[in-house]
């Protein structure tokens, strides 16, 4: 594989991903973008909801129309793109194996850009590896790609965005959401999801938790019990929902396996979904490495493409590709934009916590 032409290498095509890889190729850069899933896109193609906010983050558009354009903006600026391969490693001087197929590639770039996303969190409970346990994304996957439900009735557990808009989903498909069950005392999404499907009749079951998955082989229910206030179950107050599907939609975790292999320095932050890696106000982890999306801290679509687009312009900057007047108006854009989407009732604290974030690794690294 020839590679010694190119500028910058994104690891992942979705919002963010593709975001970064824009920006970059826009300004004149090489860009190659890699993806293990056999289409890019990311989450984006599994969210036909409308988007939120306002005109400039794409407000009234659905997830996939987005991925549509973002996928035809970078075919016109040239951004090359390898599905079905896995980036499994980077090295010294930014060499990146990656394996496609059967075989593995070592490419050289001069700029690399991680944006790898989230996995999502697991819940442990009796019978959770039984068949008709799955999570939220795989049940979005089902329906919205895969065009069949995973079941018949469903019990939801987490009242997150996702778990609220995967409920609503699954029940336009054609499957009877029996119920949403949450540990935490209230609605963890946004109300205008949480009243959709309680107008249609859903029954949240704040306080609760599942104790066990019921069925011999497979799911045929699930015990349900109250918690206490250090969230434990009250069994004695137990009782059973009938379903043959229980969706976990617990929460998600960044995905940096490969940003700790390329030697980013892991931060802790409970409000952004955990351990991820440092970045300053440029996206810039390392010197030659940015991160960008839920790897970099676990928020909404619209910000991981505005982080990706940061995370492009920078890597175009460093490049040498960014004329100075440009230079002057596009870093305050974007991040105008990024207050706008961190801002309100649920963007503070995730605003809070970014700032947190890059103060305490700037301070580790004055220590060394």
């Amino acid at each position: 594989m020839n590679n010694s032409k190119i500028d910058l290498l994104v690891v992942g095509a979705g919002p963010a991903g593709l975001g970064a890889a824009i920006e970059a190729a826009k300004r004149g850069a090489k860009v190659l973008v890699v993806d293990e899933n056999a289409r890019p896109g990311g989450q984006l193609f599994k969210q036909i909801h409308k988007f939120f906010g306002s005109k400039e983050h794409m407000a009234g558009t659905r997830g996939f129309t987005i991925g549509e354009k973002l996928l035809q903006e970078a075919k016109e600026h040239g951004v090359m793109v390898m599905l079905n391969t896995l980036a499994w490693g980077i090295f010294k001087d930014n060499v990146v194996v990656v394996k496609k197929d059967d075989q593995s590639y070592s490419i050289q770039a001069r700029k690399v850009v991680i944006a790898t996303g989230a996995t999502e969190n697991g819940l442990s409970f009796k019978g959770c590896t039984k068949p008709g346990v799955i999570t939220g994304g795989a049940a979005q996957t089902m329906v919205n790609i895969q065009r069949v439900t995973p079941g018949e009735r469903i019990l939801m557990v987490g009242t997150g965005n996702v778990g609220l808009i995967v409920s609503y989903q699954l029940m336009q498909a054609g499957a009877d959401v029996v119920g949403i069950v949450e540990a935490a005392p209230t609605v963890g999404g946004y109300d205008v999801h949480a009243n959709k499907v309680r107008k249609a009749g859903v029954p949240i079951y704040l306080g609760h938790t599942v104790v066990e998955a019921l069925g011999a082989n497979e799911v045929s229910g699930a015990v349900i019990a109250p918690v206490d206030c250090n969230f434990q179950p009250k069994k004695e107050e137990a009782f059973q929902v009938e379903c043959d599907t229980i969706c976990l939609a617990v929460g998600l975790s960044p995905r940096i396996d490969l940003a700790l292999n390329a030697g980013c320095e892991p931060i802790f932050s409970p409000v952004l979904g955990g351990h991820m890696p440092w970045h300053d106000q440029r996206m810039r982890s390392l010197t030659d490495v940015y991160v960008a999306g839920d790897v970099a801290g676990i928020e909404e679509a619209s910000t991981a493409l505005e982080e990706g687009k940061l995370a492009g312009v920078a890597a175009a900057d460093d490049l040498g590709l960014l004329g100075s007047e440009e230079r002057d108006t596009i870093y305050q854009e974007i991040e105008s934009r990024l207050n706008k989407l961190r801002s309100g009732l649920y963007g503070d604290k995730r605003r809070v916590a970014k700032l947190e974030l890059m103060e305490k690794g700037c301070e580790n690294h004055e220590q060394r």
